[in-house]
């Protein structure tokens, strides 16, 4: 689920855009002077909450609940001159559902140069922390380099993937990062954000959203406070996963759990046409009905569930063209 150009841009007038270009030019002028200034630099850092909220819309299929909570915490936090501690996020569900997708999303329409951008800041445990018997080193390497980079500029965007697979007791580091007193290590650190992405609670949010199919209910009923308990027991459970004994959820530093649920039959269909629209091609029955037929849909009983969520879709598609 690439981001796509989106196409709801309320577009004024001619003589309206070029004063909204001049202006961009202007504060951007500013804010290259400013990044020459330590803690004063918001560097490529230009929220566009418009054009996130209109491709979360457009987009992720199926996450009513993503949806509200993320934005609600970003919009909080960003137009909050001085918050007094970072933004920290934890992302949970199943595999496919769209957690990697909003990140990447975060990223483009946070900072100017989107993942690319010097401020956003991508760790994965296979890459970065393959060794566990290496754990002191990362722990000293991650600290510096978060410490030397909120140095560098307070705007900045941290995403830690895959936490199931960190080695226990790195993120323990992280701590002092994310509470809320004024400095740490000398580093103004309040204005940076932290996501973290896992699958672990990804079970218990399936069986909530099973229960209530079962029992009738509209999927958009289900709310955080049925979800929230049983997500924050499931990572508190797991001695393979990043916060495990790292004080993190124990002293409450995340602001938000943001469980994804899992996606049905038709939030797939929703997913190969948006494919299908990024390759430039019209929607065509046939290939979303053979994209449907080669889906492993869970439990076995009710078939609802894609294993794999929408994860596959683009890679495959070319097959059924």
């Amino acid at each position: 689920m690439a981001a796509a150009t989106r196409d709801c841009w309320p577009w004024g007038s001619f003589l309206g855009l070029l004063g909204l270009v001049s202006a961009a030019a202007a504060a951007w002028d500013l804010a290259s002077l400013r990044c020459n200034f330590g803690d004063f630099c918001e560097c490529d850092f230009r929220p566009d909450f418009q054009g996130l909220e209109c491709d979360l819309a457009q987009h992720l299929a199926g996450q009513h609940l993503a949806k509200a909570l993320v934005v609600k915490a970003l919009k909080a936090f960003v137009h909050d001159p001085a918050p007094k501690k970072p933004l920290v996020l934890s992302l949970h569900g199943w595999t496919g559902t769209g957690k990697s997708y909003v990140s990447s999303l975060l990223a483009h329409y946070l900072f100017r140069g989107g993942l690319r951008s010097p401020h956003v800041h991508h760790f994965s445990p296979v890459i970065h922390f393959p060794h566990p018997s290496h754990i002191e080193r990362y722990k000293k390497d991650l600290k510096s380099w978060i410490q030397g980079n909120l140095t560098a500029c307070s705007r900045s965007l941290f995403l830690f993937d895959e936490m199931d697979k960190l080695p226990p007791g790195l993120m323990e580091v992280l701590r002092p990062f994310l509470g809320s007193s004024w400095v740490v290590y000398g580093t103004n650190y309040r204005k940076a954000i932290f996501i973290f992405i896992s699958n672990t609670g990804g079970e218990q949010i399936n069986q909530v959203v099973l229960e209530a199919w079962r029992s009738r209910r509209d999927r958009e009923e289900i709310r955080l406070q049925e979800l929230e308990p049983a997500i924050s027991r499931a990572v508190l459970d797991n001695p393979q996963h990043g916060f495990w004994r790292s004080g993190i959820v124990e002293e409450h530093l995340l602001d938000a759990v943001v469980p994804f649920l899992p996606l049905q039959r038709h939030h797939v269909r929703h997913c190969v046409l948006n494919e299908l629209a990024q390759l430039g091609l019209e929607p065509r029955d046939e290939v979303v009905q053979a994209m449907l037929e080669s889906t492993t849909f869970f439990p076995e009983d009710e078939q609802l569930f894609s294993s794999n969520g929408c994860k596959t879709v683009a890679s495959r598609i070319a097959f059924f063209l």
